[in-house]
């Protein structure tokens, strides 16, 4: 097991390893939470890793299951301590919808990122202009708060200097739709701006970028998706779903293998790289 060194994952870990230990002891999550005294919707949540627990719950918790080993003991302990610290995306949780934190919190950790994007630029990508121009369309003017504009521009610029500015900063494999390149989000002059930022990510041998052009057969659009990645094995591939008005943190290694598939069609039915990136400067170039 690696050193955690955020909340999100730590949880994550945690939760799987809880369940391991209590199936490894025979009991169903009923029994546990009565031998502990706790509620079963606490015992739910932990295992769902919808909360944290604390160090004495869960030194008590690997007791009952006869957990004694103290390697493992002493590792999961620090996967609880891991859980509960207190990350940079907690002073805006008001702002965020509790699937984009969880977002946050697992490409934070996340070693590889491939996205697909039938409309839009990836948020790690975009310039402030663009991210701007994509927040204040998304919300009607008489429903926004004076800040909110700001301050979702602001978390998708934390985002990227956090993530990007990593010493080791993920592999990112990137499939946009045409169209995208296309939508002048934000007026021409954004959106030239926007493409010619993409052509300069590209040059970084850690960001590789390909468009699904226009001339791609057997294709129905589909709702932009991530796909994150892990450095440790124990650590399984989840899925963020951004589809219209709707977020989904999807993280059942099942469900996850349809993304992981349709995200190998949509990557060999684009452009390469190198014909990708003369695509993206000469929409650029031509807009006035």
């Amino acid at each position: 097991m690696t050193t955690v060194q955020g909340p999100t994952v730590g949880r994550r870990r945690l939760r799987s390893a809880l369940r391991r230990a209590r199936d490894a002891a025979g009991m169903t999550q009923e029994q546990v939470a009565a031998a502990m005294d706790w509620s079963l919707s606490k015992v739910i949540r932990i295992e769902a890793g919808s909360v944290s627990v604390s160090t004495n719950d869960l030194k008590a918790l690997l007791q009952h299951y006869r957990l004694t080993d103290p390697r493992q003991v002493a590792e999961l302990v620090e996967l609880a301590r891991a859980s509960r610290r207190r990350a940079w995306w907690s002073q805006y949780r008001e702002a965020l919808a509790p699937s984009y934190a969880a977002l946050i919190g697992l490409e934070a950790e996340a070693v590889g990122l491939r996205f697909f994007q039938a409309a839009g630029i990836p948020g790690l990508l975009q310039t402030e202009a663009y991210a701007r121009a994509i927040f204040a369309a998304a919300v009607p003017p008489e429903q926004a708060g004076p800040d909110d504009v700001d301050v979702a521009v602001e978390i998708r610029l934390r985002r990227q200097r956090e993530v990007l500015g990593r010493p080791e900063p993920p592999a990112m494999h990137v499939v946009l739709d045409e169209a995208t390149l296309r939508r002048q989000t934000g007026g021409a002059a954004c959106l030239r701006e926007q493409l010619r930022h993409l052509v300069a990510m590209a040059t970084s041998e850690r960001v590789t970028i390909q468009v699904l052009p226009f001339t791609a057969t057997d294709y129905a659009v589909a709702a932009p998706f991530t796909v994150l990645e892990f450095a440790d094995p124990d650590d399984s591939d989840v899925v963020y779903v951004e589809a219209a008005m709707v977020q989904d943190v999807i993280d059942n290694p099942d469900a996850v293998k349809p993304y992981q598939a349709m995200f190998r069609r949509l990557r060999d039915k684009s452009l390469s790289a190198t014909a990708s990136l003369a695509l993206i400067t000469k929409i650029a170039d031509e807009l006035r």
